[in-house]
């Protein structure tokens, strides 16, 4: 496994800080939930009032996220492994992403995947839905591996290769990326066919996507798992209704995941630390229903 050079305080800061404007921002599996019936969902995703470094991450963003860029991130990903380690021993790797300078939470990386997994196991969700909760960010070991910033990384995702939809978070600052002045996409279906679903095409690259692409072979989590990996940052299609003129009926039946899934993500964070050493036996095991020992990253 390669070696860790470089700090995670930078990324933490700027996903700790998207994550907050998120929590702003507002079933057994298929059943309206107890725990998010308990949650205030009564302002949401505050955008207009959030701090700079989160609305110059997002201009960043947008202005870098190219069908170019996105070709490339794929090819380097299939072009060789970063690493070859187990889940928890991901997850250890993760949480050297903690955020000495936010005054907002001392939670390390790990508590919030605890978290997250907790939630859905008190509200009696089935295993492969936990254990989902458990790894849903792993993908930001990206930023060890082949980033080049934080903006390929962490954030909420989009469609590219045709027209930015106004429904993304500051659809202005897509004003400096390229590919908004390109004849082909820059229109509404841009590269794609009609209906064509999601699975044919290009969602920016980030910890989701890279996520997705790194368990989908290897695990035996079923697509409602995946889909909630693959889009849980995807706010513009799950929340606001973005992009459907490309999405199919295999998407509705993702899109009902996503959003059974998406409020254990933004509401199970809390001051009270979990106990990692405690829990974590359980979740070995349900980790090994699912995962092999090792998993190629």
């Amino acid at each position: 496994m390669p070696a860790l050079n470089r700090s995670g305080n930078a990324l933490d800061e700027v996903s700790d800080a998207i994550d907050h404007v998120n929590v702003l921002k507002g079933k057994v599996w298929d059943e309206e939930s107890e725990f998010v019936a308990t949650k205030d969902k009564n302002s949401f995703r505050q955008y207009d009032t959030a701090c700079e470094r989160v609305k110059a991450f997002y201009k960043e963003q947008h202005e870098k996220q190219t069908v170019a860029f996105n070709i490339k991130a794929r090819v380097d990903f299939k072009s060789r492994k970063r690493a070859r380690m187990g889940i928890w021993q991901a997850m250890e790797m993760l949480n050297t992403l903690v955020d000495d300078s936010d005054p907002d939470t001392d939670l390390s990386q790990i508590e919030h995947l605890l978290q997250t997994a907790e939630a859905i196991r008190c509200d009696g969700k089935p295993e492969w839905m936990q254990v989902t909760g458990l790894i849903h960010d792993l993908g930001k070991l990206l930023y060890f591996f082949d980033s080049e910033g934080q903006w390929d990384v962490v954030g909420d995702t989009f469609v590219v290769g045709c027209a930015f939809s106004d429904k993304n978070i500051y659809p202005e600052t897509f004003a400096g990326n390229p590919d908004t002045y390109d004849a082909i996409y820059s229109t509404k279906y841009g590269i794609y066919e009609p209906h064509c679903g999601l699975d044919n095409v290009m969602i920016s690259w980030g910890h989701d996507e890279y996520l997705y692409h790194v368990v989908k072979d290897q695990c035996t989590l079923p697509a409602e798992a995946l889909a909630m990996i693959r889009y849980h940052s995807f706010y513009p299609w799950h929340r606001e209704g973005a992009y459907m003129h490309l999405t199919n009926a295999k998407d509705s039946q993702a899109l009902e995941a996503v959003r059974a899934f998406n409020p254990y993500d933004l509401y199970s964070k809390r001051d009270e630390p979990v106990n990692a050493e405690e829990l974590r036996p359980y979740y070995e095991n349900l980790i090994a229903k699912f995962f092999p020992p090792e998993l190629d990253w």
